[in-house]
Protein backbone atom coordinates (compact mmCIF):
# COMPACT_ATOMS: atom_id res chain seq x y z
CA UNK A 1 0.00 0.00 0.00
CA UNK A 2 1.52 3.53 -1.35
CA UNK A 3 1.25 6.36 1.46
CA UNK A 4 -0.76 9.13 -0.47
CA UNK A 5 1.19 12.03 1.78
CA UNK A 6 4.49 10.46 0.31
CA UNK A 7 3.45 10.60 -3.35
CA UNK A 8 2.19 14.16 -2.74
CA UNK A 9 5.12 15.03 -1.35
CA UNK A 10 7.25 13.39 -4.33
CA UNK A 11 5.67 15.28 -6.61
CA UNK A 12 5.35 18.63 -4.79
CA UNK A 13 9.02 18.86 -4.60
CA UNK A 14 10.23 18.06 -7.97
CA UNK A 15 7.90 20.46 -9.30
CA UNK A 16 10.13 23.42 -10.26
CA UNK A 17 7.42 26.02 -10.30
CA UNK A 18 8.82 27.86 -6.98
CA UNK A 19 6.42 27.78 -5.09
CA UNK A 20 6.72 25.83 -1.60
CA UNK A 21 5.46 22.73 -1.48
CA UNK A 22 2.54 22.58 0.69
CA UNK A 23 4.25 19.29 3.04
CA UNK A 24 6.98 22.07 3.90
CA UNK A 25 4.41 24.41 5.31
CA UNK A 26 4.33 24.04 9.32
CA UNK A 27 0.28 24.23 9.00
CA UNK A 28 0.97 20.99 6.82
CA UNK A 29 3.49 19.14 8.49
CA UNK A 30 1.05 19.87 12.00
CA UNK A 31 -1.69 18.24 10.63
CA UNK A 32 0.65 15.20 9.39
CA UNK A 33 2.09 14.36 12.71
CA UNK A 34 -1.65 15.49 14.34
CA UNK A 35 -3.09 12.40 11.62
CA UNK A 36 -0.57 9.95 12.21
CA UNK A 37 -0.60 10.80 16.20
CA UNK A 38 -4.54 10.12 15.97
CA UNK A 39 -3.78 6.88 13.93
CA UNK A 40 -1.10 5.36 15.96
CA UNK A 41 -3.19 6.31 19.02
CA UNK A 42 -6.01 4.01 17.94
CA UNK A 43 -3.74 1.37 17.26
CA UNK A 44 -2.51 1.07 20.48
CA UNK A 45 -6.30 1.70 22.27
CA UNK A 46 -6.86 -1.59 19.68
CA UNK A 47 -3.86 -3.09 21.42
CA UNK A 48 -4.70 -1.83 24.80
CA UNK A 49 -8.53 -3.78 24.64
CA UNK A 50 -7.49 -6.97 23.33
CA UNK A 51 -4.70 -7.24 25.88
CA UNK A 52 -7.54 -6.36 28.94
CA UNK A 53 -9.89 -8.58 27.01
CA UNK A 54 -7.09 -11.58 27.42
CA UNK A 55 -6.25 -10.33 31.09
CA UNK A 56 -10.39 -10.97 31.67
CA UNK A 57 -10.06 -14.25 29.75
CA UNK A 58 -7.14 -15.46 31.84
CA UNK A 59 -9.19 -14.10 35.09
CA UNK A 60 -12.26 -15.97 34.04
CA UNK A 61 -9.94 -19.12 33.73
CA UNK A 62 -8.08 -18.58 36.83
CA UNK A 63 -11.44 -18.38 38.56
CA UNK A 64 -12.92 -21.45 37.25
CA UNK A 65 -9.32 -23.56 37.82
CA UNK A 66 -10.00 -22.43 41.03
CA UNK A 67 -13.60 -23.40 41.26
CA UNK A 68 -13.11 -26.86 40.48
CA UNK A 69 -9.82 -27.22 42.80
CA UNK A 70 -11.55 -26.20 45.63
CA UNK A 71 -14.76 -29.02 44.69
CA UNK A 72 -11.83 -31.52 44.68
CA UNK A 73 -10.40 -30.70 47.84
CA UNK A 74 -13.85 -30.67 49.18
CA UNK A 75 -14.79 -33.97 47.97
CA UNK A 76 -11.25 -35.05 49.14
CA UNK A 77 -12.19 -33.73 52.96
CA UNK A 78 -15.08 -35.65 53.14
CA UNK A 79 -13.45 -39.10 52.01
CA UNK A 80 -10.74 -38.44 54.40
CA UNK A 81 -13.73 -38.11 57.08
CA UNK A 82 -15.23 -41.06 55.75
CA UNK A 83 -12.10 -43.00 55.92
CA UNK A 84 -11.43 -41.82 59.45
CA UNK A 85 -14.41 -43.01 60.85
CA UNK A 86 -14.38 -46.46 59.23
CA UNK A 87 -10.27 -46.58 60.38
CA UNK A 88 -12.02 -45.82 64.14
CA UNK A 89 -14.65 -48.44 64.13
CA UNK A 90 -12.40 -50.91 63.00
CA UNK A 91 -9.87 -49.80 65.34
CA UNK A 92 -12.56 -49.88 68.15
CA UNK A 93 -13.55 -53.31 67.32
CA UNK A 94 -9.75 -55.04 67.20
CA UNK A 95 -9.91 -53.57 71.04
CA UNK A 96 -12.89 -55.11 71.77
CA UNK A 97 -11.71 -58.72 70.70
CA UNK A 98 -8.48 -58.32 72.05
CA UNK A 99 -10.40 -57.49 75.42
CA UNK A 100 -12.11 -60.54 75.04
CA UNK A 101 -9.06 -62.30 73.77
CA UNK A 102 -7.43 -61.31 77.21
CA UNK A 103 -10.60 -61.77 79.64
CA UNK A 104 -10.99 -65.21 77.98
CA UNK A 105 -7.66 -66.50 78.66
CA UNK A 106 -7.76 -65.33 82.27
CA UNK A 107 -11.02 -67.04 82.64
CA UNK A 108 -8.96 -70.11 80.83
CA UNK A 109 -6.63 -70.10 83.45
CA UNK A 110 -8.73 -69.72 86.68
CA UNK A 111 -10.81 -72.76 84.90
CA UNK A 112 -7.52 -74.98 84.24
CA UNK A 113 -6.64 -73.60 88.15
CA UNK A 114 -9.95 -74.90 89.34
CA UNK A 115 -9.65 -78.22 87.55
Amino acid sequence: MINTHLVIDVISRSDSSGVEPASDRPSARTSTYTRRENRLASLSKTEDDSASKDYKKLYEDALTENEKLKSRLEDSKQELTKIRSQLDRVTQKQDRMSERSTVFESEKRVYVIII
